[in-house]
């Protein structure tokens, strides 16, 4: 597929996530302003975090162009120094939407036989946020980064086409356990030697990697921080003149543990918040104009866990449901310090 012309102009609107790799950041093309893309922004990458950067980048325009018009998958629009465009892929990630009909696993498999034709392998849907339910019930997949694109279809292509099944199936074993065949359950049983190999070896490197140096972390440790800082935290911003409420939550720190993220209600700036607390107290302080409250005047705090958390799909879907709770909202996901995807497990 050829690159899209270079009239094509991106207005950004929210940064999604952010790693030494690159930022993601969603917007709307100023040709047309109705139709939402993602740009995953390059020309911020540090040097030395350049070339793995621009590995992985081609990976994924070679994977999304061999994909192009696959029902399912995002389209590339344009690439530039600045970065790769592509479509915005509605839908609700698979651990908020947990599908348990037949229909989105039909339409899940008819997506990775379609890639499987075009010689392509996604190689990271173990992430069930990789995975979509779209507004119709069907089936998309995202995030190409670690696709590979097969010339051949040799012994490597099969056991990752096998791979990207048996990913699909642990999903299924996780959100619809009783519609997996007796078929399904003897693929899921059976690893790839390949497969073992890497867990034995190659993922302590890969965890390295994703955990030290992109700061992405999928299980974290279990000390309660709250309980061990969080007095002192509150007790050092609740003293400062001009705070007038404050709100703690937990979020993921890089390789192991949990990080404190204060909200402040207060006209403080950034400067005079952050001096309030030691980074050892407390990873992250936000001021907030308002804080979200209950109609008794209780705090919101699962709003609040959840901007601590990024998990902006999730954030969403709650001032869907509750209109009233986006004006405060809002600003605080905007300004939020937490730039990670990772899920956070207590």
């Amino acid at each position: 597929m050829p690159d899209a012309p270079d009239t094509l102009t991106f207005v950004p609107e929210t940064v999604l996530k952010r790693d030494v790799f690159s930022e993601t950041i969603t917007g709307h093309l100023a040709e047309d302003p109705e139709r939402k893309v993602v740009l995953r922004k390059l020309d911020g990458v540090p040097w030395w975090a350049r070339p793995i950067a621009m590995f992985l980048a081609r990976k994924e325009i070679r994977g999304l162009r061999a994909v192009h018009g696959i029902e399912g998958v995002p389209e590339l629009l344009k690439v530039d120094k600045v970065g790769l465009l592509r479509s915005w892929s509605y839908g609700t990630p698979l651990q908020l939407a947990r599908p348990d009909k037949a229909e989105w696993y039909r339409d899940a498999k008819r997506l990775l036989r379609e890639m499987r034709r075009r010689g392509v392998t996604h190689n990271d849907i173990a992430k069930p946020q990789n995975w979509l339910s779209t507004p119709d019930g069907r089936a998309a997949v995202i995030d190409f980064q670690l696709a590979s694109v097969h010339r051949r279809r040799g012994p490597l292509y099969r056991v990752m086409a096998r791979e990207d099944l048996r990913h699909l199936l642990k999903q299924k074993r996780n959100f619809a356990p009783h519609l997996l065949t007796a078929s399904e359950k003897r693929v899921l049983a059976r690893k790839s030697l390949p497969t073992r190999i890497w867990m034995a070896t190659g993922k302590r490197a890969y965890n390295f990697v994703t955990r030290r140096l992109m700061n992405w972390q999928d299980a974290e440790g279990t000390e309660d921080r709250l309980v061990r800082d969080g007095a002192a935290v509150r007790k050092a911003l609740s003293a400062a003149p001009g705070v007038r409420d404050v709100a703690l939550c937990t979020y993921a720190l890089p390789s192991k543990g949990v990080g404190i993220y204060a909200f402040a209600e207060t006209d403080l700036d950034q400067a005079a918040l952050r001096a309030l607390v030691s980074e050892d107290q407390a990873e992250l302080v936000q001021g907030v104009a308002h804080l979200p409250r209950r109609a008794d005047g209780s705090l919101r705090e699962d709003a609040l866990q959840l901007v601590a958390t990024n998990r902006l799909d999730e954030l969403e879907m709650m001032m869907q449901a509750e209109p009233d709770l986006a004006p405060l909202l809002q600003p605080i996901i905007a300004g939020r310090q937490n730039l990670t995807d990772r899920i956070l497990k207590g």
